[in-house]
């Protein structure tokens, strides 16, 4: 669960901040792992489509397949 939570703290979360979003890991338990969405992110019509990139990404880099749960986090910046 470290190994995962490290590669959305390095790798996914400088590629949303580049267009204003935010990820932040919560948790990871049989298969899924609940994220939270802040930012842009979090009122973005496709986040169900960066979602399955995200998805694909984990696969291709950690060879875990998982299925992502976004929470979308409001009121943008202005919480964390």
């Amino acid at each position: 669960m470290e190994k995962l939570k490290n590669y959305v703290d390095c790798v996914l979360q400088p590629k949303l901040q580049g267009d204003g979003g935010w990820i932040e890991f919560q948790s990871f338990e049989n298969g899924e792992m609940t994220a939270v969405f802040r930012g842009e992110c979090s009122k973005c019509l496709i986040l169900h489509r960066c979602c399955a990139w995200i998805e694909e990404e984990i696969k291709k880099d950690l060879g875990l397949e998982i299925k992502l749960i976004a929470i979308r986090k409001k009121p943008y910046f202005q919480d964390t």
